[in-house]
Order: C-alpha cells, then structure tokens, then sequence
C-alpha cells in the first residue's frame, strides 16, 4: 500500500502535480467538495498539535469525508501498552487513510508497514514532516513562481527541527539551490544530512551563528522554533530559546521580496511586528498546507482504488548492532526487529536514519 512517510517518498513530478491540483482547488473549491463522500481519515495524533491535526481534518471534510482520531494517546489503548503495529492494523479496520503523529522517530513507518490503508506521516519527533514540505513547497511556488535558482536561509534549531530537514530534501533536488545554515554550535544541521544531501548534490551551502550577516542575500528566510519538547536538559533550552529573534528593524537589511516561512507554532522568534509585512508568509504557509493536504489525500486514495504497490528501499537486518537513538520507535515496539538501509556512508536506522557505529 503507497504510504507518504517522507518528502523523497513523492517524485518531482508528483509534487508538481500535487501543486497544480492543489491551486486548482483553490481556484474551483466546489470542484472536489464530494470526492471524498464515504471516506474516512484516522488523525492519530500521539503528541500535541493545533495546525497539522486540524489542518488534515478540515482538508477531509472539504473533499466531502469524514474524520475519526484522537489527539491525546492517553485516551487511546497504547496507554494500555498496544503497540503502533497493533494500532495500525486494527485503524485499518475503521478507516480509508491515516495521518499519524508521533513523537518517536519511525513509528509512522512502523505504522506503514503494518496497515492495509496508506499512512500519511504528519510529524515523528525530529525526523520528518512531508506534509510540511508541502505546504512550504506551494508556499514558495506561489510567492516565488519558481523552486530553481534560490537562496534559502534557514534559522534557529536545525538539529531537531523536521520541517528542516524535510524542506532541504525537497529542495536537493532543484538547481541553482543555495543553502545558508543559522543556528548557534549545539543546534547545527546534523552531519548526515550536509553530507548525503546538501553535500552530495553539490548544493553550495554555509554555516553561520549570526542571522543579521546573512540575511541581505536571501530569496527565502526558514525561521523555527527552538523546541523545548526535544531537550533532555531543560536548562539548555531555557538558554537557547531566544537565540534569535527577528524584527520589523533586522527586515530592513532584507531584500524587498524576500519571503519569510515559518512551520508554526511561533514563540518569540518572530515578533508580531512582522506580521504586516508583505514578506511574511507563514500565515499563508498554514492556509497553503491544508490545500496540499487535500491534493495527497485524494492522490493516495485514488491510488489505494487501483491497488497502486508502494516501493520501499531494501532493509538490511541488524543481528548485532542496533540503534543508538533513544528517541528512535524501536526502543520501545515490542516484536519489531532492528534493520537499516545502506547508504554511501553507511548503514543508517531504517526507521530514525540515525547512524549506525
């Protein structure tokens, strides 16, 4: 069954096409109003949010759906102990897709490969977030007309920050892509992602602890949320939660049609004094998302109707060693079997992508 776990799961041009129904909704609303009438999307949200859970809600009832879920997994039998596979399949029982959150990295492609419905993953831990990257990706489509030949800046935590990760997978795959990295020492881009990604595409990039240098030269500013859910020492992050902050007075370095995205929710990192310029674009990132997320849900079902095979890249099983994360989903899935996939540098977790020593 074709699931979307991560950003390189689409092609180009099926993000293309995502992009063109996705204005063509905007456009004709009524259009897709009873596509979905009889279907049903499971939100399975196992850590908190606002915008993503109600994003995939609303895009489902506009195509005519209807939604079943939760959104606190106290009330749900994993606090009994049930696993993700368990969840998954008995979710299959009740629904025609699932968009899952997750606060462990991996546990949306556990989910995946379990159901008999796709999987839609809309956040695990610090590890991916697609549906992000689509909305972010219609966002530049739409104020930039172009992916090609862009200066990307992207500011605050780098480390645990998915929609990072994801967006720079995307935009890999473009030319003419320049990647600035602002984050102060202990939320830097993790290494495997500048080295089989930005590295491995020739992608000229840079790393600086200081927005206020950069900033003149970007098409596009990536700001984000230092997350106070990742951190094991709460000290560090009562420390770095303010690292940066950007204002209507550093906008004045900027260039005039720089666009500013945001994954939402903000803290401090943006002041509100931004909010009225035309270069601020993170409310209509939020708008943007729940159109892609109407696009993806109709293109996985219709493929789920035509029996459409997903094709995963090989796993490599793991006797002896295993995952170091301890945020990884097999820390705590009872039954499931270490594995990795093998990659130029490496095996990596097949679940988190973590590194494997």
């Amino acid at each position: 069954m074709r699931s979307v776990i991560d950003i390189l799961d689409l092609s180009v041009e099926e993000i293309d096409e995502l992009i063109a129904t996705a204005c063509d909704m905007i456009a004709n609303p009524k259009k897709y109003s009873e596509l979905c009438r009889g279907k049903k999307i499971a939100t399975l949200f196992f850590e908190p949010s606002t915008r993503t859970r109600l994003s995939f809600e609303s895009a489902m009832y506009e195509l005519g759906g209807n939604v079943i879920g939760f959104s606190d997994a106290k009330n749900t039998s994993i606090s009994k102990g049930e696993t993700v596979a368990d969840t998954a399949r008995m979710i299959s029982c009740y629904a025609d897709i699932i968009a899952m959150r997750h606060p462990l990295e991996g546990a949306p492609l556990v989910a995946s490969l379990n159901a008999s419905i796709p999987v839609i993953n809309a956040g695990d831990g610090g590890h991916a977030h697609p549906t992000q990257t689509l909305a972010d990706l219609l966002t530049i489509y739409r104020e930039k007309g172009r992916f090609n030949n862009l200066t990307v800046g992207f500011c605050g935590d780098l480390k645990y920050g998915r929609p990072v990760h994801s967006l720079i997978h995307a935009l890999s795959r473009y030319m003419g892509i320049k990647i600035v990295l602002i984050a102060p020492d202990e939320l830097v881009l993790p290494d495997y992602i500048k080295k089989e990604v930005i590295e491995k595409h020739g992608i000229p990039y840079v790393e600086t602890d200081c927005l206020e240098d950069v900033l003149p030269e970007l098409d596009i500013l990536y700001m984000t949320r230092v997350q106070g859910e990742r951190f094991d020492d709460q000290a560090e992050y009562e420390r770095l939660k303010d690292c940066y902050v950007l204002n209507a007075e550093k906008l004045k370095m900027a260039k005039s049609d720089m666009s500013i995205l945001h994954p939402l929710p903000r803290v401090d990192e943006i002041n509100v004094d931004v909010d009225d310029d035309p270069r601020a674009c993170y409310f209509k990132q939020a708008a943007n998302g729940k159109q892609m997320r109407k696009a993806l849900i109709l293109k996985l079902l219709a493929e789920a109707e035509n029996n459409k095979k997903e094709m995963r890249e090989a796993f490599v099983p793991m006797e002896e060693c295993c995952c170091n994360n301890m945020r990884c989903i097999t820390k705590t899935e009872r039954g499931l079997k270490p594995a990795a996939v093998q990659t130029e540098n490496g095996l990596r977790c097949a679940y988190c992508e973590s590194e494997l020593k």
